[in-house]
């Protein structure tokens, strides 16, 4: 069978470069005569491996000396209660509310103190992304927390808040590595691997030294302190092995593809060819107002439950699948990571143009 167009969420499409590499070095990796999820995360080459994709990764985004790299696991949601157990000094925090996994974090950090939800675009199902250029950031918070891209709902900040001095924390999952950023502009940017970096079970977190201390609330546990992590390399207990080998792959596949600069223009380009189609189409339409699009999550509508459905099923018999939206919002979302290449996009627009014709 030949390879589909996967417009998932995540897991996600991952390039098949990787994939056919991985393929290859899956009985013996590097003359070691065993696969990496084999080998012991002590061992020299396992020790090499994990050390080359954080030097990778450090080159992909520009990380200063003063940040450390983290793979953690647990997903997102686990970093929804380590965050406040490992920042919230003075038990307060601001949390920007723009979708679903935002809102989770707003209310697992109520459980540890005082969390602020200062903004919100719950008003409008979580549509577009508030001004954020002069909220009531509270002196005494420890930080700022937003989710700046959000998948669901196909949003993402173009600028980030003015958190007025105070640190800011971003989850990042769903832009992580498709343009350039400033590290420096974030105390801890964070984001599951399993939408554009990798296979699911790992978290990436890129953490300023100085907020790395034993200084954590009372009864936090040894397993969710950063310092734990960032003594060891990320190797405390046992990673994901698997996972870091295959992001590491990836790293590798973006610097030989011209690196971030490269990969947001190839975005912009994917994405215009959607956006635009939706803008003139009769059938379908966007959601999300148009300063605010992401350029990875697509979520359109024809605004008929029934015609969604039947528009998903007919898509996956020509291989455009896993198009249909979060089941919170219905609908379809297209999700077009670094991995999809521009003629996935290209030919599910000329999919969804021969499906409007015959059924409008």
């Amino acid at each position: 069978m030949s390879r589909v167009y996967n417009f998932s969420a995540g897991p996600a499409v991952l390039p098949e470069e990787v994939l056919e590499e991985a393929a290859q070095e899956m009985m013996d990796y590097r003359g070691t005569g065993m696969s990496v999820m084999e080998m012991s995360h002590r061992s020299k080459v396992f020790d090499d491996l994990i050390n080359e994709s954080q030097e990778d990764l450090r080159d992909l985004l520009s990380i200063p000396s003063d940040y450390k790299i983290l793979y953690l696991q647990g997903g997102a949601h686990l970093q929804f209660a380590m965050i406040p157990m490992n920042l919230m000094k003075n038990r307060k925090a601001d949390y920007i509310v723009t979708g679903q996994w935002a809102k989770k974090a707003w209310q697992e950090a109520s459980k540890f103190g005082e969390a602020v939800k200062i903004a919100s675009s719950e008003d409008k199902t979580f549509t577009y992304i508030p001004d954020c250029s002069d909220l009531p950031v509270d002196e005494d918070a420890d930080y700022v927390y937003i989710c700046e891209n959000n998948t669901i709902y196909g949003t993402k900040y173009k600028t980030l808040p003015n958190t007025k001095g105070k640190l800011l924390v971003s989850d990042v999952s769903s832009c992580f590595l498709s343009e350039p950023v400033d590290v420096t502009k974030y105390g801890i940017m964070y984001g599951g691997v399993q939408k554009n970096i990798g296979p699911a079970g790992m978290v990436i977190s890129i953490i300023r030294e100085d907020l790395i201390t034993d200084d954590c609330l009372p009864g936090t546990p040894t397993m969710m302190k950063f310092k734990t992590h960032a003594d060891n390399n990320s190797m405390y207990n046992t990673p994901n092995c698997y996972c870091i080998y295959i992001c590491g792959k990836v790293f590798k596949w973006l610097k030989k593809n011209g690196g971030l600069a490269a990969m947001k223009e190839r975005n912009e380009k994917k994405a215009a060819i959607l956006y635009d189609y939706l803008d003139e189409s009769k059938l379908f339409h966007g959601t999300v107002r148009r300063e605010d699009r992401s350029l990875m999550n697509v979520p359109f509508v024809t605004g008929d439950p029934d015609k969604d459905a039947a528009f998903v099923k007919a898509a996956a018999e020509q291989g455009f699948v896993n198009l249909k939206g979060h089941r919170s919002v219905g609908g379809m979302r297209a999700s077009i990571y670094n991995a999809m290449p521009v003629e996935g996009v290209e030919k599910l627009v000329a999919f969804m143009k021969e499906y409007e014709k015959d059924n409008l």
